[in-house]
């Protein structure tokens, strides 16, 4: 077998099986962050998930097979080593970027809504503001307090 070959089918190999174990590792932990993100909505959040690792697979299956061709052709084990070390480094370093940006969207998201769910005491006709907080969401006292 020609050692270009055994490159490409090495790399494919190696590739694929960290490109799926890194989608399954993010879809099981990611789960519980989408969870919250989405404010409990474990059926959305399973969706939101399921659509991330698809888009994921597409993403970094289409780069790997795009990253195959070598410029070169390769003569000796040094050189598959060599070939691997730079093919598998970038397939490396593209997931872990994809990952980072995944989290960093997902912590704006979960961020903003955060902020969507703070809630200020409200304020009363006279311009003064409710301290107790058991009276914010209208108890018993709450127009009278």
């Amino acid at each position: 077998m020609d050692l270009t070959v055994l490159a490409y089918v090495v790399y494919l190999v190696v590739s694929v099986t960290l490109t799926v174990w890194v989608a399954r590792t993010l879809s099981s932990n990611g789960r519980i962050f989408l969870a919250d993100v989405l404010h409990g909505d474990e059926r959305l959040a399973d969706a939101v998930n399921h659509l991330l690792v698809v888009g994921f697979y597409l993403v970094n299956f289409g780069f790997v097979a795009l990253y195959l061709k070598t410029g070169s052709a390769v003569d000796d084990a040094r050189e598959v080593f060599e070939a691997l070390s730079v093919k598998l480094g970038v397939v490396l370093l593209v997931l872990g970027a994809m990952h980072l940006g995944n989290v960093y969207v997902l912590n704006r998201i979960r961020r903003r809504g955060l902020a969507e769910r703070e809630q200020y005491p409200p304020v009363r006709p006279d311009g003064t503001t409710l301290t107790d907080p058991a009276l914010w969401a209208g108890g018993p006292n709450a127009a009278g307090a």
